[in-house]
């Protein structure tokens, strides 16, 4: 049995929830939320950076002929800039933006502190952009992050921080720590009246469903599911194509840990909603228990569905990447494990008559899927793939 036959028979979905608040219309283009101009300015300057060029958009065709779609189509995020996650657009973007800001008032770039906490792949996009800005960074970390993503910042010149407890408790310790030291917090999560940085941060992650249009031509995907811890990655996604479709665009899916469903739960509640995370998943970077306020913005009336899944099928599906069993001519994928997470709610979903329904997924369903990272833990990655990288 392939990897990918076991993960058809492990994939699950938990939970899935119509969006009762779907209602797109045109995109409302404003600054205090993200508006075109905040995303084309950080577009051009990302695009300027030494080292960038667009992420492939892989096309998985055994996947779609087995889940009996159109086609499936992957954004491969393990090679981006190096660091192996999309997460290397948001956070050194909006260091590079608030940085700006400082040296413009006449401050020195190494008297300059960014702060942030993370399950790993932020954290490492932040030290990353400190780094190239030659500034200081501050990386707070929770207990459950392995020590390979702790070593990883470390490697980037950061200063890591451990705190006991869970993400929320490490940002409850930087945001106290960053206030009393004069620290610049460089959060991908937004509150009220901390929403300037965070949107600098969507804007960077606006880049990825940008370059996935100009990589379709005149296509466009009718299905996007979308992983979501706070909700940054998916509401930066869902900017372009929100501003491109209107109230035409395409099935926004959120695509969650069901030990960490925050989005679900607020999209049920219709309000934001906090869940209490009680068991880790091994998407590490779905594990949150509260949303950001500007993901509530752009993600509300956006969301058609929210599913919840089990970490059944991370495994068997990290290894059908990794053995290259998700295309007709074996290409070889590094996807770390919230790579998985959109593959397995799409499996899951087309496997179960209702959910397929529900979710509207046809012949003529042309599918989006996030590759978010790579072998960000490459200890964890060769237990799971037998690969060592």
């Amino acid at each position: 049995m392939s990897n990918l036959d076991q993960a058809m028979g492990q994939c699950s979905i938990v939970e899935c929830i119509t969006n009762q608040n779907h209602n797109p219309g045109t995109f409302p283009d404003d600054e205090h939320v993200l508006s075109n101009a905040q995303m084309q300015t950080a577009q051009s300057v990302i695009a300027a950076w030494p080292g960038y060029e667009p992420t492939q958009l892989l096309e998985l065709d055994v996947v779609a002929n087995a889940c009996g779609v159109k086609s499936v189509l992957y954004k491969d995020e393990s090679t981006r800039f190096g660091l192996q996650s999309f997460k290397a657009l948001g956070g050194a973007y909006a260091i590079a933006d608030v940085l700006n800001s400082f040296v413009s008032k006449g401050g020195k770039p190494e008297d300059f502190t960014a702060a942030t906490a993370t399950d790993g792949n932020h954290g490492r996009s932040v030290a990353w952009g400190a780094q190239q800005a030659g500034c200081n960074a501050k990386i707070y970390i929770h207990a459950h992050v392995s020590t390979a993503r702790e070593d990883a910042m470390k490697a980037y010149g950061a200063d890591v921080i451990r705190v006991d407890g869970n993400y929320e408790a490490s940002l409850a310790a930087c945001k106290s720590d960053a206030e009393k030291h004069g620290w610049q917090l460089v959060s991908d999560t937004s509150w009220d009246g901390y929403l300037d940085v965070p949107r600098q941060v969507l804007a960077g992650y606006s880049i990825i469903s940008a370059e996935v249009m100009d990589q379709m031509g005149e296509q466009r995907p009718t299905h996007a599911f979308l992983p979501v811890g706070v909700g940054g990655l998916a509401s930066g996604i869902v900017g372009p194509f929100w501003d491109d479709m209107g109230s035409n665009m395409c099935k926004a899916i959120s695509v969650e840990s069901a030990m960490s469903a925050c989005f679900l739960e607020s999209i049920r509640n219709d309000r934001p909603t906090l869940v209490d995370i009680a068991e880790e998943t091994m998407m590490a970077g779905l594990s949150c228990g509260e949303i950001s306020s500007l993901a509530w913005d752009m993600l509300r009336p956006t969301l058609s569905h929210c599913l919840s899944i089990t970490d059944d099928g991370v495994a068997p599906l990290m290894q059908a990447f990794a053995n290259g069993q998700l295309t007709t001519d074996s290409t070889k994928i590094e996807a770390g494990e919230c790579s998985t997470s959109g593959l397995a709610a799409l499996i899951a979903a087309t496997s179960d008559p209702a959910f397929k329904d529900q979710l509207g997924l046809d012949e003529n369903a042309i599918v989006l899927l996030i590759g978010t990272e790579g072998a960000t833990d490459p200890a964890l990655y060769s237990d799971i793939t037998g690969i060592n990288l």
